[in-house]
């Protein structure tokens, strides 16, 4: 069990880039940036033992800030902040005031804004084997969102081959506080499409969304949908080739409870993801707009080569009522846990 500390030499607004790499007794091993508390790789044994790297990236850290990735920039592996997805019009209005973001294509305010807590350096505070906290403090009004934000995330690598995430927050004013993290994962040695991964999800509703995929408070039954992902199935079964899925579910639990939010495995590489959270949400995003020219090892990452489970609260649940709140106020303490397991299926 084993957690470095590694210099890039590189510098954002002055502070230090660092790689943080987790390694366990089985050989399982992760880095992480600390921009945009990026994991950069993910490195598994499959049914083969061959070593396998389940996450998309770049080789190296120029590979993050390049113009050509940030020209047509879909998020690889990093912390999204301060509220993931889509907020309406960019708007939302707490205790009588109106805040206005800065909206996206489209004109809602996607990801937390143009410089998200994605693009962000954030501070290494402790590594204790093998874990690493990182920590980011929002100033009050960047992207307009109120509050000085100040949120930690803590990895933890087991030796059950788990990826733990958990995130703690805290406020000085009362703020919108939507967090996920937006790992790209292929679980195919070759990269095949995601279409032939095989997909369950306890989520017996999915959220409608409008023309520009924000949430407009509809809750629809799955049953006799292609979102039904109840019983597990083939990605590619049931979706519109040309559009995949772009989609958030709710799942199937008491709120808050911590349980299984989904489970994708592939049979070339014999490997399955299990995602567990604290969070009500996920939202399962096949990649359809992701083009990137030179990721690892010079591959080009092509849409539908890759899945995202993005566990969450409800997109534009700030506009929502009827959905659990994201308010966070002074004394309060934002908190979700996420865990990635590797087995072999």
């Amino acid at each position: 069990m084993e957690t470095k500390l590694i210099k890039t030499g590189k510098f954002i607004d002055g502070k230090e880039i660092l790689g943080i790499e987790l390694t366990n007794t089985h050989g399982t091993y992760v880095k992480i940036f600390n921009y945009g508390a990026i994991i950069n790789k993910f490195i598994v044994v499959n049914k083969r033992g061959e070593k396998q790297d389940i996450v998309l990236g770049f080789d190296d850290f120029e590979g993050y800030v390049s113009e050509e990735y940030l020209a047509d920039y879909p998020y690889l592996g990093a912390v999204i902040g301060r509220y993931a997805n889509r907020v309406k019009n960019g708007r939302f209005t707490i205790d009588g005031t109106v805040h206005q973001l800065t909206q996206a294509k489209g004109g809602d305010c996607l990801h937390g804004g143009i410089k998200g807590f994605d693009k962000q350096v954030w501070d290494v505070l402790s590594t204790i084997d093998p874990s690493v906290t990182l920590q980011y403090v929002s100033p009050d009004g960047e992207e307009h969102f109120p509050g000085n934000l100040t949120l930690q995330l803590t990895f933890k690598l087991t030796d059950d081959n788990e990826l733990i995430l958990d995130f703690k927050g805290i406020t000085d004013q009362a703020t919108a506080i939507n967090i996920t993290h937006h790992s790209y994962f292929n679980l195919s040695p070759d990269l095949d499409s995601v279409g032939k991964h095989h997909h369950r999800m306890p989520a017996s509703h999915y959220l409608e969304q409008d023309d520009n995929y924000a949430v407009t408070g509809k809750l629809i039954p799955v049953e006799g949908t292609i979102h039904d992902f109840l019983g597990g199935k083939l990605i590619s079964q049931d979706w519109d080739p040309e559009e995949g899925y772009d989609q958030s579910y709710v799942l199937d639990k008491p709120y808050g409870e911590f349980t299984l939010a989904s489970e994708t495995s592939e049979e070339k590489s014999g490997l399955k993801l299990s995602v567990y959270t604290t969070e009500p949400v996920v939202h399962l995003y096949t990649a359809k707009y992701t083009a990137v020219k030179h990721g690892k090892g010079g591959v080009e990452y092509h849409p539908f080569g890759a899945f995202c489970v993005e566990t969450q609260h409800h997109p534009n649940g700030i506009n929502i009522p009827s959905f659990p709140s994201t308010i966070l106020r002074p004394g309060e303490t934002y908190k979700q846990t996420t865990i990635y397991k590797i087995e072999h299926s």
